[in-house]
């Protein structure tokens, strides 16, 4: 890792595993050991790991917040820059941008969390996921693979099915997407839908976060979606052990005035949190709280 702030009562950036990363320390930080979330962030604003941490701080949270950026984002521009992010997007958005970045985001989570383990004061417990948009999509695709033991999960706007995101980019360009069999096989492997079975079995507590005026992933789909995983039978981590988290293991919530972008354009910088921002914030930093913070795993060591 290479950080520019020593210091763990202040903001840490630096890379780990190759990713550059965005921290912030728990609230009244102390020094001890404290449980881990890690957020990835959008296509769409907010489209940088700064960005995303002003998005959803969850300041209230005793737990390191980390937010990292995505493939061919930001430090991980290809060559060519911008220009060939949108040569990419305009030859086939799903298969040469979309689907990839998704792939290597969720593939490189856990060397990512395992160097952070090394270099930051973290609880050995399993950790924190939250993902927007497309990180969302990373963040469904590493639980139903089971890429790393994940003790509570968040999705904001999430892709749960590629077709809604060809569909409005259909309606944006006016051009018809064309499903090559190649596409095919994206949308296959990334409908989180047909595979709620695989998300459900890993047994992570999952929160579904859709904005009212998202009009790529319309709330409708989030809680068809939250239905489907439901049907698969209550997600139940074993360190919950019943109670209160376990009751509370799955849910999906609507805020209203949410649109797909959570933030403000360019998305690269922190914007001033909207009262939508407020609330979906606050329903993270509660849900965390619930499902990480109060977990006995989590509490036995500050008790001993």
């Amino acid at each position: 890792m290479v950080a520019d702030a020593p210091a763990l009562s202040a903001p840490v950036t630096g890379t780990a595993a190759g990713v550059p990363f965005l921290a912030l320390p728990p609230a009244a930080a102390t020094g001890a050991p404290a449980p881990l979330v890690v957020g990835l962030h959008a296509f769409e604003p907010p489209r940088s790991e700064s960005a995303l941490a002003g998005a959803v701080p969850m300041a209230s949270l005793p737990a390191w917040r980390v937010y990292l950026g995505l493939p061919l984002f930001g430090a991980r521009l290809p060559e060519g820059g911008v220009t060939e992010i949108n040569r990419r997007g305009e030859r086939d958005y799903l298969v040469e941008l979309f689907g990839p970045v998704v792939e290597e985001a969720a593939a490189e989570l856990r060397r990512v969390v395992e160097e952070l383990r090394s270099d930051f004061p973290v609880a050995d417990t399993p950790v924190g996921l939250v993902g927007v948009g497309a990180g969302a999509s990373a963040v469904l695709l590493a639980l139903a693979e089971d890429r790393l033991q994940v003790g509570a999960a968040a999705v904001i706007n999430p892709i749960v099915e590629p077709s809604l995101l060809m569909a409005a980019r259909e309606r944006r360009t006016g051009n018809p997407y064309r499903w090559s069999a190649q596409a095919q096989q994206t949308r296959g492997w990334l409908d989180f839908s047909a595979r709620a079975d695989e998300i459900s079995r890993v047994g992570t507590p999952v929160l579904i976060v859709n904005g009212g005026r998202d009009e790529v992933a319309p709330a409708e789909h989030g809680r068809a979606f939250h239905d489907t995983l439901a049907a698969q039978g209550s997600p139940q981590s074993p360190e919950h052990g019943g109670g209160r988290a376990a009751e509370h293991a799955l849910r999906h919530i609507v805020v209203p005035d949410l649109a797909h972008a959570i933030g403000p354009e360019p998305g690269l910088e922190p914007g001033p949190l909207t009262p939508a921002g407020v609330l979906t914030d606050r329903a993270l930093t509660e849900w965390f709280h619930l499902h990480l913070t109060s977990s006995p795993q989590v509490q036995a060591p500050a008790d001993a």
